[in-house]
């Protein structure tokens, strides 16, 4: 039986993150994640880097300041699927802020920043239709502009992955999943099998760290892991709107009636409009959105933009996904008001469990748990690894020049960038915004002739 120090069940964004911590820190570890990897909540996120303005009301100091050094951190590491840009949180006469507020907090964000962030300004109604003319001018009182980061949340974790798995003694496995595992005296037994073939293999591991997530709770107890439900699963949909169908310079932070926070995000040659924020009523793998969904965020939209007339012609797609929030007594059923912070288990003494969170402090919360296990297998933790560049980017960079799509460079992101399905390559390698069914203008190559350099049997 093959052993491996560490296996991680889980390939979003904390698994990837993890998954390099460790390797890099000489650590053999073996990832399994059930879909393509990166595939879920972790592709599902705002696209943001940011230290989340809103938590500023939750008097969450420590969490903003910490997400914006990370966020600060990946804008200067990874150039080629992150940017800095404006935004916009315009104010009107009956918003819940006053001018004085939004600037005191503005300010706060930016010193929690240690002043790294691009500096805030407050405008006025006149100058704020000049940034964003589709706005509403009625009761427009101006509008506060700050800066975050735009990302593309899933080919971040992807590289995470690439980075670790150029170390000799790190492996990923994508569409498996773990159907046993098996205490020992010192470690777990862990089977597991492909969700393609059926073939399953098992390996002996000294730890096993759960990053599934909004998974976690109906995953374990089928595992046979000691278990009390911890999580308050959110569902979260956005949608992807067609170019110039708001007329705006910057992306804006729209505060709706019922105390949501939307963001409208031009990028990709398209708009990125979210989130919601529900309790999940469907299956969690793959969710999708519901017409009930979109309709809520249009009627937003049509709200604060009504000469936009934004219908679901507009729409390009849609997509969804699950925060795994952490039930809090404190707050109940009330999703807006529960913390970000991550906490870690620790159901046995060979087994860990990631919960919570934000997106953008993924690399501090996985530290949580690598600076306890490293030096549990008698090796010095190594920190600031973490801080080194990526290795290995993805061939076709999110943002900025891009290559010509050609069947050359369609053969290579297959073979080096773990490609197994076509909607793998569409929406995580190519970062596509359009359905798969329209893309033959986009890729310039037959969809049918692409699907026939995949893995056989692996597109049904």
């Amino acid at each position: 039986m093959r052993e491996v120090e560490v296996v991680i069940v889980g390939g979003g964004i904390n698994g990837a993150g993890l998954f390099r911590d460790l390797a890099l820190n000489g650590v053999s570890t073996l990832l399994i994640e059930k879909g393509d990897f990166s595939s879920q909540t972790s592709q599902g996120s705002s696209k943001m880097l940011h230290g989340g303005i809103r938590y500023l009301e939750n008097f969450d100091f420590g969490l903003v300041q910490e997400a914006l050094e990370e966020k600060n951190l990946w804008l200067k590491l990874t150039p080629h699927i992150c940017f800095e840009r404006d935004f916009y949180l315009p104010l009107y006469r009956y918003s819940k802020y006053a001018p004085w507020m939004l600037q005191a907090g503005l300010f706060l964000y930016d010193f929690l920043s240690h002043f790294q962030n691009r500096p805030y300004s407050m405008m006025n109604a006149e100058q704020t239709l000049k940034r964003v003319p589709s706005l509403d001018p009625k009761d427009l009182r101006g509008a506060g502009k700050y800066y975050d980061g735009v990302v593309d949340d899933a080919k971040l974790a992807l590289e995470c992955m690439y980075d670790g798995l150029l170390e000799d003694h790190a492996h990923a496995r994508s569409y498996h999943q773990v159907i046993c595992t098996d205490k020992k005296e010192n470690g777990y037994e862990v089977t597991y099998e492909s969700t393609l073939t059926g073939v399953r293999e098992t390996v002996f591991a000294k730890f096993l760290v759960f990053t599934t997530g909004p998974f976690t709770d109906m995953l374990l107890p089928k595992l046979k892991i000691p278990w009390t439900p911890q999580l308050l699963p959110s569902k979260g949909i956005h949608l992807w709107l067609k170019e110039g169908s708001i007329e705006t310079q910057g992306s804006i932070v729209l505060t709706t009636r019922d105390n949501r926070v939307v963001f409208v995000i031009p990028q990709r040659g398209s708009i990125l409009v979210g989130t919601t924020e529900t309790p999940v009523d469907q299956d969690m793998f793959n969710i999708k959105a519901t017409d009930q969904d979109v309709n809520y965020l249009l009627g937003v939209l049509n709200q604060y933009f009504p000469k936009a007339n934004l219908t679901h012609s507009s729409i390009i797609s849609t997509f969804a996904a699950v925060r795994p929030l952490v039930r809090e007594e404190t707050t109940g059923e009330s999703r807006g008001k529960t913390s970000r912070f991550h906490k870690v288990f620790r159901p046995d003494a060979f087994t860990y469990v990631l919960l919570g969170g934000k997106y953008t402090t993924f690399r501090r919360m996985t530290q949580d748990i690598a600076k306890e296990i490293v030096p549990r297998l008698g090796k010095r933790y190594k920190p600031n690894l973490t801080l080194n560049p990526l290795r290995q980017t993805s061939l076709m960079p999110t943002f900025g020049k891009q290559p010509a799509f050609t069947r050359e460079l369609l053969k290579k992101i297959i073979l080096t960038e773990n490609v197994t399905k076509f909607e793998d390559l569409v929406h995580r390698r190519l970062s596509l915004v359009e359905n798969p069914d329209s893309l033959q203008n986009v890729l310039g190559i037959p969809v049918n002739e692409v699907k026939s350099y995949l893995l056989p049997d692996s597109n049904p």
